[in-house]
């Protein structure tokens, strides 16, 4: 009997030291996600021995042209850092995160890169470059990978593969970046892509059946069956209905970016934007030491959603949706330093 309650006790003080440790590990995010904020940046321990790395020329520039560059990046950090304080009751829900909330942020070791990547801010061209950088000469040229590959995820690691310990480390140590991008345009983007293309089937039968079903009075048979032909005002329709976010998340590619990589939880080092991509883009680029050999892919600038084209949509949906569609992407225009559009009407 004694025996017995000796190997209770001893199974006990073993129990305890296994939740202490898991503890332990859990509060190390806590603490990371609380203090980061205020000390973004330490000079000592952060990089690979006799190198700067990219965080490193960032916050302590040594060519003159990064100086300039470091100052508009300060005032967009501290656009975001205003944002979330200002509103902090919304931007901060969710007091900590846990792994999968870390699923975008694409890990790059061998520069010591962390990329949120936001659907339809150039993401596709960003996860090429991030194979360039990670793929120790495998790639050279980012836009010798076809497009489905770069979305393939085993071909990137993402944060949420590490263990919190090293999840932590590469917060700390690591230059961590994201793009952005006017948040109505993108909105357009992601509709005019996943809706009107005929070869989208996946999301017409996904999402399209399903939205033509709820917001379409005497939708035929086959418009139920397809969800090929969505119209912008219904495709809004779903988007501010109550009961599309309490049955699962947005999708990505009309998710807001402060809740695809956490900007008041996460401290973004450099906030890159669509407007100024290739400059922004290449500044990362030789912020890692690698200007000089990789350069951003050009876009087509014929075929991108414009200010004017957002326009055209938005007329096309009442007032009240548009107030409704404004209040879901509030944060993402105040944090990133977007006006509200002139062709808005709100109520």
């Amino acid at each position: 009997m004694k025996q017995t309650l000796l190997d209770l006790m001893r199974m006990s003080r073993i129990c305890r030291m296994v939740l202490a440790t898991c503890l332990g590990s859990f509060i190390l995010v806590i603490f990371y996600f609380q203090i980061m904020r205020r000390n973004p940046f330490a000079t000592e321990g952060c990089c690979r021995k006799g190198s700067r790395n990219a965080l490193q020329e960032l916050y302590n520039p040594t060519q003159a042209e990064f100086s300039a560059a470091a100052v508009l990046h300060q005032a967009r950090r501290d656009q975001v850092a205003d944002t979330c304080r200002a509103h902090s009751a919304s931007s901060r829900k969710r007091r900590v995160l846990t792994p999968s909330d870390l699923k975008h942020l694409v890990v790059d070791e061998e520069h010591e890169l962390i990329y949120c990547y936001v659907p339809k801010v150039a993401c596709t061209n960003w996860k090429r470059v991030m194979m360039v950088l990670s793929s120790r000469g495998k790639y050279s040229d980012p836009m010798e990978i076809p497009s489905n590959e770069a979305h393939i995820p085993s071909n990137l690691k993402t944060l949420n593969q590490y263990s919190i310990p090293d999840i932590n480390h590469r917060l700390k140590n690591y230059l961590k970046f994201l793009f952005v991008r006017e948040p109505f345009e993108r909105l357009v983007s992601a509709y005019r892509n996943k809706f009107t293309l005929r070869y989208n089937t996946s999301f017409h039968k996904r999402y399209g059946t399903k939205i033509v079903r709820r917001y379409r009075k005497n939708a035929t048979a086959e418009a139920l069956q397809s969800g090929a032909d969505v119209k912008f005002q219904e495709f809004a329709d779903y988007l501010v209905d109550p009961g599309t976010q309490r049955e699962a998340p947005l999708n990505e590619h009309w998710q807001t970016v402060y809740s695809l990589c956490h900007p008041c939880h996460i401290h973004y080092d450099l906030v890159g934007k669509y407007e100024t991509l290739e400059e922004d883009a290449n500044y990362v680029l030789k912020l890692a030491g690698v200007g000089d050999s990789l350069h951003f892919p050009s876009y087509a600038k014929s075929t991108r959603t414009t200010d004017q084209m957002a326009a055209m949509f938005f007329n096309n949906i009442s007032s009240q949706q548009q107030s409704q569609l404004y209040q879901l992407y509030k944060l993402d225009f105040l944090m990133f330093n977007y006006s509200i559009p002139s062709y808005l009407k709100l109520q």
